[in-house]
């Protein structure tokens, strides 16, 4: 079955797997905090308008080109480039989202198998009544434990190909239906548990109270990376999930829903944790820090901790899982395209990544090196050239024709954003994760 034969079986599934891809670890370790950081609901303004200015102008364009396309992102890029009479090494640009999109998996399945750890933990009272020493040596000791770490990434990576082998609407649409749900649950039940037991209007002042003198031209960089970050584009998923897209439905009013789904998870993520962190007199921190040793120690110390702890590492793990299975469907799609089967191009592709994420586990250095080449490099220029590609190269009407907004106001200004606003703020951002500015 080709890539042109398949959609997801509504717009709300779609809706559930973009968002999926989206909400991954950095909606929960790292917007949270970077938001009380940098000056809470000022930050959280100037956030959104990055998200309109920015995350939702390319994230259009990519699922416009997939829809185009109908195929994988180097395809789909290929064949609108030769359609507007351009050449088809554009496809370049999709090529390299999918070799990204695999480095990510390589480092992410490690992180995602410490969740499921930290799960087993929970179950298990590991960390019940431990002291703070205790939980910091207890990840510790994860961390120098490359057999326990190998099962773990192991496990996720298996787990991962299972769903993306299942197809496009039985495995991943199938998935997201479930998984997105629960994960939403989940969340809240977090959230009224840290109402209860936390210390909850000091999480709001931490994360709303609104000071403008904190908005600084780095955090406005960081609110612009962000923004770009969140949805992940850059990589080929959401072009791939693009080419699944059905029929002539709205693709602008379809990203809207995507972009505040997004943010609202990470917001409502900060106001579980950090009034758990604030009730136990700890410091508000970001990255696996917060995860798996402040929180740990916050669970360790309240009522219903452990069953609480099980849920949120649950959390954890469901968002990496919803995450990771976008990473690999873009190589996936693109195998099929030569004729080769799913099942077989899914746990290939998943072998080369879960080697990736042995190297991760027993050097440190590949694990940092994927991250930075990753984030730092390859997904911006990915979505500054598709951002250049559908705004400058692929001619208005077909555009027009493909994102189903007409040619009004609404249209004009979502081409500006790409061709101008967009492509300054990625090259900002770019720059700026350098260095060079």
């Amino acid at each position: 079955m080709t890539t042109a034969n398949v959609t997801w079986k509504s717009r709300w599934t779609f809706i559930l797997a973009a968002t999926g891809s989206a909400v991954g670890l950095g909606n929960i370790w790292k917007f949270p905090y970077i938001t009380g950081e940098y000056g809470g609901g000022a930050f959280v303004l100037v956030y959104l308008s990055c998200i309109l200015l920015i995350g939702v102008p390319v994230m259009i364009a990519e699922i416009m080109v997939g829809r185009a396309g109908r195929s994988d992102p180097v395809h789909s890029m290929a064949k609108l480039g030769r359609e507007a009479d351009k050449s088809s090494y554009w496809g370049a640009v999709g090529a390299v989202g999918i070799i990204a999109g695999l480095m990510i998996m390589m480092f992410y399945s490690v992180v995602a198998g410490w969740a499921l750890e930290y799960v087993a933990q929970s179950v298990m009272g590991t960390y019940s009544a431990a002291s703070t020493d205790e939980i910091e040596s207890n990840f510790s000791s994860l961390l120098s434990n490359n057999n326990q770490q190998t099962i773990w990434h192991s496990l996720f990576t298996l787990i991962t190909a299972s769903v993306v082998a299942g197809g496009v609407a039985k495995g991943i649409g199938k998935a997201v239906e479930i998984l997105m749900p629960i994960l939403f649950g989940f969340l809240l039940l977090l959230l009224g548990y840290s109402w209860v037991n936390g210390d909850f209007s000091a999480g709001l002042h931490f994360m709303f109270d609104t000071d403008f003198s904190k908005l600084t031209g780095e955090a406005i960089l960081v609110a612009m990376g962000h923004a770009f970050f969140t949805l992940s584009l850059g990589m080929g998923a959401i072009m791939a999930y693009g080419a699944y897209f059905p029929g002539k439905t709205s693709i602008g009013k379809t990203v809207l829903a995507i972009g505040a789904l997004d943010t609202v998870i990470a917001l409502v993520a900060g106001m579980a944790m950090f009034p758990l962190v604030f009730a136990n007199g700890l410091t508000p921190g970001q990255g696996p820090g917060l995860m798996f040793v402040t929180l740990p120690i916050a669970f360790a110390n309240m009522n219903g901790g452990l069953f609480f702890g099980t849920i949120f590492f649950s959390l954890v793990s469901i968002a990496a899982l919803s995450s990771s299975i976008s990473l690999i469907e873009p190589g996936v799609a693109w195998l099929e395209k030569y004729g080769v089967k799913r099942t077989l191009s899914t746990f290939g592709l998943a072998g080369i990544a879960w080697l990736g994420g042995l190297a991760c586990i027993h050097y440190g250095a590949v694990f940092d090196a994927l991250d930075y080449i990753t984030a730092n490099i390859m997904l911006p220029i990915g979505g500054l050239f598709i951002a250049l590609f559908v705004g400058w190269v692929l001619p208005a009407d077909t555009t027009a024709a493909e994102v189903s907004m007409g040619r009004g106001l609404i249209f004009k200004a979502w081409r500006i954003a790409l061709r101008y606003i967009a492509p300054a703020g990625i090259l900002l951002v770019f720059l700026n994760s350098l260095k060079l500015i």
